[in-house]
Protein backbone atom coordinates (compact mmCIF):
# COMPACT_ATOMS: atom_id res chain seq x y z
CA UNK A 1 0.00 0.00 0.00
CA UNK A 2 1.20 3.62 -0.64
CA UNK A 3 -0.27 6.40 0.54
CA UNK A 4 -0.29 10.27 0.35
CA UNK A 5 -0.23 12.05 3.65
CA UNK A 6 -1.55 15.43 3.39
CA UNK A 7 -0.82 18.37 6.50
CA UNK A 8 -3.30 21.22 4.48
CA UNK A 9 -2.60 24.48 4.93
CA UNK A 10 -3.28 27.74 2.17
CA UNK A 11 0.47 29.19 2.85
CA UNK A 12 2.00 25.61 2.99
CA UNK A 13 0.83 22.56 2.19
CA UNK A 14 2.76 19.41 3.73
CA UNK A 15 3.24 15.83 1.86
CA UNK A 16 4.42 12.82 2.32
CA UNK A 17 4.30 9.25 0.36
CA UNK A 18 5.28 6.53 2.02
CA UNK A 19 5.10 2.66 1.38
CA UNK A 20 4.15 0.08 3.54
CA UNK A 21 6.75 -2.63 4.14
CA UNK A 22 6.19 -5.33 6.60
CA UNK A 23 5.43 -3.83 9.82
CA UNK A 24 6.78 -0.39 9.12
CA UNK A 25 7.48 2.20 6.20
CA UNK A 26 9.41 3.41 3.49
CA UNK A 27 9.52 6.95 2.90
CA UNK A 28 8.99 7.35 -0.72
CA UNK A 29 8.99 11.38 -0.94
CA UNK A 30 8.38 14.40 1.40
CA UNK A 31 7.72 17.88 0.90
CA UNK A 32 5.85 21.29 0.57
CA UNK A 33 3.69 22.82 -1.56
CA UNK A 34 4.38 26.40 -0.72
CA UNK A 35 1.67 29.50 -2.45
CA UNK A 36 3.31 33.40 -2.53
CA UNK A 37 2.03 35.05 0.75
CA UNK A 38 0.92 38.17 -1.34
CA UNK A 39 -1.14 35.80 -4.38
CA UNK A 40 -5.28 36.41 -4.70
CA UNK A 41 -6.86 33.20 -2.72
CA UNK A 42 -8.01 31.31 -6.27
CA UNK A 43 -4.04 31.53 -7.52
CA UNK A 44 -2.72 30.11 -4.31
CA UNK A 45 -5.52 27.36 -4.02
CA UNK A 46 -4.51 26.46 -7.68
CA UNK A 47 -0.98 26.17 -6.84
CA UNK A 48 -1.92 23.53 -4.25
CA UNK A 49 -4.42 21.31 -6.84
CA UNK A 50 -1.46 21.35 -9.18
CA UNK A 51 1.43 20.42 -6.53
CA UNK A 52 -1.29 18.06 -5.48
CA UNK A 53 -2.07 16.61 -8.61
CA UNK A 54 1.58 16.27 -10.15
CA UNK A 55 2.41 13.83 -6.88
CA UNK A 56 -0.28 11.65 -7.94
CA UNK A 57 0.66 10.99 -10.68
CA UNK A 58 4.05 10.31 -9.63
CA UNK A 59 2.98 7.79 -7.86
CA UNK A 60 0.73 4.89 -8.11
CA UNK A 61 -1.31 5.57 -4.58
CA UNK A 62 -3.42 3.85 -3.26
CA UNK A 63 -5.38 6.18 -0.70
CA UNK A 64 -4.98 9.30 0.77
CA UNK A 65 -4.65 10.25 4.32
CA UNK A 66 -5.36 14.01 5.54
CA UNK A 67 -5.52 15.87 8.73
CA UNK A 68 -8.68 17.19 9.74
CA UNK A 69 -9.31 20.59 10.51
CA UNK A 70 -9.41 21.37 14.50
CA UNK A 71 -11.03 24.31 15.40
CA UNK A 72 -8.64 27.51 15.29
CA UNK A 73 -9.41 30.61 17.21
CA UNK A 74 -8.70 32.42 13.87
CA UNK A 75 -11.88 32.22 12.04
CA UNK A 76 -9.73 33.41 8.55
CA UNK A 77 -7.02 30.69 9.47
CA UNK A 78 -9.59 27.80 9.62
CA UNK A 79 -11.81 29.22 6.51
CA UNK A 80 -8.49 28.90 4.66
CA UNK A 81 -6.92 26.13 5.73
CA UNK A 82 -10.60 23.98 5.06
CA UNK A 83 -9.75 25.35 1.52
CA UNK A 84 -6.87 23.84 1.08
CA UNK A 85 -8.55 20.93 2.05
CA UNK A 86 -11.16 20.89 -0.11
CA UNK A 87 -8.69 21.31 -2.90
CA UNK A 88 -7.00 18.17 -1.61
CA UNK A 89 -10.05 16.18 -1.33
CA UNK A 90 -10.79 17.48 -5.32
CA UNK A 91 -7.45 15.93 -5.89
CA UNK A 92 -8.00 12.74 -4.57
CA UNK A 93 -11.82 13.06 -6.21
CA UNK A 94 -10.22 13.04 -9.41
CA UNK A 95 -7.38 10.44 -8.92
CA UNK A 96 -9.99 7.83 -7.48
CA UNK A 97 -8.47 7.51 -4.73
CA UNK A 98 -10.00 6.61 -1.46
CA UNK A 99 -9.66 9.20 1.74
CA UNK A 100 -8.95 8.72 5.40
CA UNK A 101 -9.11 11.36 7.46
CA UNK A 102 -7.46 11.81 10.89
CA UNK A 103 -7.51 13.95 14.28
CA UNK A 104 -4.12 15.32 15.38
CA UNK A 105 -4.34 13.71 18.50
CA UNK A 106 -5.46 10.27 16.54
CA UNK A 107 -2.18 11.47 14.89
CA UNK A 108 -0.26 12.32 17.59
CA UNK A 109 -1.22 9.07 19.49
CA UNK A 110 -0.60 6.52 16.65
CA UNK A 111 3.30 7.65 15.79
CA UNK A 112 4.12 8.62 19.57
CA UNK A 113 1.48 6.72 21.86
CA UNK A 114 0.73 10.37 23.60
CA UNK A 115 -2.23 12.54 21.85
CA UNK A 116 -0.94 15.43 23.42
CA UNK A 117 2.32 14.96 22.24
CA UNK A 118 3.96 18.23 21.07
CA UNK A 119 5.88 19.11 17.50
CA UNK A 120 9.44 17.64 18.65
CA UNK A 121 8.43 14.51 19.82
CA UNK A 122 6.10 13.79 16.97
CA UNK A 123 9.46 14.52 14.71
CA UNK A 124 11.89 12.69 16.87
CA UNK A 125 9.11 9.60 16.41
CA UNK A 126 8.44 9.85 12.79
CA UNK A 127 12.35 10.24 12.50
CA UNK A 128 13.00 6.92 14.64
CA UNK A 129 10.12 5.11 12.61
CA UNK A 130 11.41 5.95 9.32
CA UNK A 131 15.19 5.37 10.45
CA UNK A 132 16.26 8.55 9.28
CA UNK A 133 19.38 10.39 9.87
CA UNK A 134 17.50 13.68 10.04
CA UNK A 135 14.59 15.42 11.00
CA UNK A 136 11.81 15.91 8.23
CA UNK A 137 11.88 19.40 7.31
CA UNK A 138 9.91 21.75 7.45
CA UNK A 139 7.45 21.18 10.00
CA UNK A 140 4.12 20.54 7.79
CA UNK A 141 6.03 17.62 5.46
CA UNK A 142 7.23 16.22 8.61
CA UNK A 143 3.50 16.30 9.93
CA UNK A 144 2.40 14.91 6.86
CA UNK A 145 4.71 11.84 7.32
CA UNK A 146 3.08 11.35 10.59
CA UNK A 147 -0.28 11.31 8.67
CA UNK A 148 1.52 8.50 6.26
CA UNK A 149 1.87 6.52 9.68
CA UNK A 150 -0.91 7.08 11.81
CA UNK A 151 -2.85 5.46 8.56
CA UNK A 152 -0.59 2.67 7.76
CA UNK A 153 -1.24 1.97 11.91
CA UNK A 154 -4.64 2.03 11.12
CA UNK A 155 -5.02 0.30 7.85
CA UNK A 156 -2.92 -2.94 9.53
CA UNK A 157 -5.19 -2.82 12.48
CA UNK A 158 -8.15 -2.52 10.19
CA UNK A 159 -7.01 -5.76 8.20
CA UNK A 160 -5.67 -7.77 11.24
CA UNK A 161 -9.26 -7.14 12.26
CA UNK A 162 -11.34 -7.78 9.39
CA UNK A 163 -9.09 -11.51 8.98
CA UNK A 164 -10.40 -12.50 12.52
CA UNK A 165 -7.00 -11.81 14.10
CA UNK A 166 -7.05 -11.46 17.86
CA UNK A 167 -3.02 -10.35 17.63
CA UNK A 168 -2.61 -6.66 16.63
Amino acid sequence: MIVLGIDPGIGVTGYGVAEEQGSGAMLLEHGAIRTPPHAPLPERLKAVFHGLDAICRRFDLDCMAIEQLFFNTNATTALSVGQARGVALLVAAQHGLEVAEYTPLQIKQAVTGYGRADKTQVQRMVQSLLGLADIIRPDDAADAVAVCLCHLQSYRYRRAVSKGGSHV
